[in-house]
């Protein structure tokens, strides 16, 4: 149901089986996975293991649970619950805890004195470990254990809870710090890691030096929709991911085969799950959706991953009008929820980077496609814009303005290219899209009975698409008639035009009810909310490309 017409690759997947594994080239994934560990070529790692068995430490100890009489608590837990119950310099030896997590910096005061910062949680809490309060522990036993530890390094410190003289709220160990897990190489904390090669083939020191709030907001995200979603009595489900059909989109496959139980049958990952949860309201599941995953033999961009995450849901007995309030009641809600504020500051559309706000709070605009077209256009009000043997016309149109458009030329693929060109563009603030031409959605209803507009609605935020949406065709004979027209593009050389699907027709002469039906982009809302402009910035693990080595 997301429309995403931009530029492809055109590489195929292949996978499976002992062929598969003859084709890969393994020294090839090697590169592909090289890191800022492997690429590090000083002694530190020898150094610290060497370190480690001189002194009798244990690095990867089993983990113990703390005893009851230290009781294990979180940095927030401490700064909520008593960084303004105590006084500055006030220890309080009553109050005994356990602390764990990663050390971000170490400062020597002294051969007897060392301050630690331990972070977990996102939240950071001092530890003072002075020689006089650490029990069991000779001078030289104390500093060579304490230099043994770097930033980076797990452990846990048991002690008391007080305050130092400057008022920093504070564990005052005493026992020695506890290695829970050396880190061998240096994280960067403080140079910075900005490379973008370097962040995403590293991502797990770029969430340890830059944070991961971008993966925060996404799950709070995927919180809300569910939660919105679950309290209307829609029922989550799952789909195939793995299918002999694909459909649902117009997008390139990935292509895959089975080892054994398909034989030589070709497999697609999915580009849509639109065609099988709209079966499911056929056998009588009447509000379902689908949060997952989407693949689509695609380029990558700020705007665009293969891989990326979809919400969609259908609804029985339902009408456009209806997925408008909808689309503005969660978005609405979840942007106060997650955000503070009907109002998201962002980084607007144009390339100058001018900061703009985007209100969620008042109704969204709307503008009709067809009407804003022919504004634009005048000389296309001679065009029978859904007659494909009107093609020859319409690029006439595209060229004469200058506007490339890629091959093959299609009738939906120009039409997407103008509303690129100039609808998209005055869609800063949250604004529908309404009244496509028909030929652009061939698994809407129209609006009208000579079929000239689709009952169908694109919501776009910021200059980008976040919701497409519109009443569902129920009628199997127009479903064929309009896949067959399809299926001439794809002829064409339109390869991203799925296959006709017969047997999701055939699900339809079983009687759809009424429907309307809803997909959102969810990394893209995601990326809004963050803050951040690029998509793989909202993915826990983006693709990336092969080293270039």
């Amino acid at each position: 149901m997301h429309r995403q017409c931009h530029h492809r690759l055109v590489a195929v997947a292949t996978a499976g089986a002992a062929r598969a594994q003859q084709q890969l080239p393994l020294q090839g994934v090697a590169r592909a996975m090289s890191t800022i560990a492997s690429a590090d070529k000083r002694p530190i790692k020898a150094q610290r293991e060497q370190t480690f068995a001189k002194l009798g430490l244990q690095p990867y100890p089993r983990y113990t649970p703390s005893p009851p009489d230290h009781p294990v608590s979180s940095p927030a837990q401490i700064h909520t619950q008593w960084a303004d119950q105590l006084e500055a310099g006030v220890k309080r030896p009553d109050l005994q805890l356990s602390v764990q997590g990663r050390i971000r910096s170490r400062r020597e005061a002294s051969k007897k004195l060392f301050f630690y910062d331990i972070e977990q949680g996102g939240r950071t809490i001092q530890v003072v470990v002075s020689q006089q309060r650490v029990v069991g522990c000779d001078s030289d036993e104390f500093l060579s254990h304490n230099r043994a530890l770097l930033s980076g390094d797990i452990i846990r410190a048991f002690g008391h809870l007080g305050k130092t003289n400057t008022g920093e709220i504070s564990v005052f160990a005493t026992q020695r710090l506890e290695l829970l897990a050396p880190c061998l190489h240096t994280v960067p904390s403080r140079s910075g890691l900005v490379d973008t090669q370097k962040r995403f083939r590293n991502r797990y020191l770029d969430l340890l030096v830059n944070g991961s709030n971008a993966l925060q907001v996404r799950a709070r995200v995927l919180r809300y929709i569910r939660e919105f979603l679950d309290a209307r009595k829609f029922v989550e489900v799952e789909t195939p991911i793995l299918s002999p059909n694909v459909g649902g989109a117009s997008a390139r496959p990935f292509v895959t085969q089975s080892a054994a139980a398909f034989g030589d049958t070709p497999l697609f990952l999915r580009v849509a799950p639109e065609l099988y949860l709209k079966q499911l309201v056929i056998g009588g599941m009447d509000r379902v959706y689908e949060l997952g995953r989407q693949f689509r033999n695609e380029g990558i961009d700020a705007d665009h991953n293969p891989e990326f995450t979809t919400c969609e849901f259908y609804m029985a007995y339902a009408t456009l009008d209806d997925l408008i309030a909808a689309t503005e009641d969660m978005l609405r809600g979840m942007v106060q929820e997650i955000n503070d504020s009907p109002v998201v500051i962002a980084v607007g559309p144009d390339t100058d980077g001018e900061v703009v706000g985007i209100d969620f709070g008042s109704p969204f605009a709307r503008i009709d496609v067809t009407e804003a077209l022919h504004s634009s256009l005048p000389e296309l009000k001679a065009i029978d814009i859904n007659d494909p043997c009107a093609m020859p016309q319409l690029a006439a149109v595209l060229a004469a303005r200058q506007i490339t458009c890629p091959l093959p030329h299609t009738m939906p693929r120009l039409l997407d290219r103008l509303i690129g060109h100039y609808i998209e563009p005055l869609c800063t603030q949250p604004t529908f899209l309404l009244n496509h031409p028909a030929i652009m959605s061939p698994l809407a209803k129209s609006n009208d009975a000579a079929n000239t507009t689709a009952a169908r609605f694109e919501l776009f935020v910021n200059g980008k698409e976040i919701v497409n949406a519109y009443e569902e065709l129920n009628d199997p004979r127009e479903q064929r008639q309009r896949f067959t027209l399809q299926a001439a593009d794809r002829e064409a050389g339109d390869v991203e035009v799925p296959p006709f699907d017969n047997e999701f027709c055939d699900a339809l002469e079983f009687a759809l009810p009424p429907t309307a039906g809803w997909g959102m982009g969810v990394d893209r809302v995601v990326a809004l909310l963050a803050g951040v402009r690029h998509l793989r910035e909202t993915i826990a693990f983006p693709i990336m490309r092969p080293d270039a080595k």
